[in-house]
């Protein structure tokens, strides 16, 4: 059970309640501030629909922040929404194998993703030698948009284990189907 009470649509003052278009229990946590919730939103919504980032990479990048943060809720919503953006099963395979060190069939853009999220998320940051390999692959505002993505996603999840938010029923199957490693 989350750490804060679930505030429901109906419970938010009316210029509030548009925030809840998604019922999902993320929102509703987030909720209890309402301009916090909106804020978040502001850089989901970019994030998802207003960045030139190629989607697939986009996803791949949110999937291994939460696959190495061990986070249930953001891999769970991710391996969906992942799919939506044209993420494989076969790439899911590939996320883990490459994560353990394992030969992964991931080409040179997604291998760097990848990398460059699992540095980003042990902290500090993507190494020099990362992002200028990166570099040679994606433009300037694709650089900007992927770091920013990256580090949405490192506070999202530790959001997300802090409020000790639940995966919803719905979204379980993609957990039971990928589960994340004990």
């Amino acid at each position: 059970m989350a750490r804060l009470p679930d505030v429901s649509r109906e419970q938010l003052a009316p210029e509030h309640q548009e925030l809840m278009k998604r019922d999902i229990t993320l929102y509703r946590c987030l909720a209890n501030s309402p301009n916090a919730l909106r804020a978040f939103q502001g850089l989901g919504q970019f994030i998802r629909y207003g960045s030139t980032l190629d989607a697939r990479l986009r996803e791949l990048a949110i999937l291994q922040v939460g696959w190495v943060a061990r986070a249930p809720y953001e891999w769970s919503h991710h391996v969906k929404i992942g799919m939506d953006f044209g993420v494989t099963e076969a790439d899911i395979h590939a996320l883990i194998a490459d994560t353990e060190g394992r030969a992964a069939t991931l080409d040179e853009p997604a291998r760097l993703v990848l990398r460059a999220a699992r540095e980003a998320a042990a902290g500090p940051g993507i190494s020099a030698r990362t992002f200028d390999a990166l570099r040679a692959h994606f433009n300037d505002e694709h650089m900007t948009d992927l770091v920013v993505t990256i580090s949405f996603y490192c506070a999202v999840v530790r959001f997300l284990a802090s409020m000790d938010i639940q995966v919803e029923p719905e979204y379980q199957k993609w957990l039971d189907r990928f589960p994340l490693p004990a």
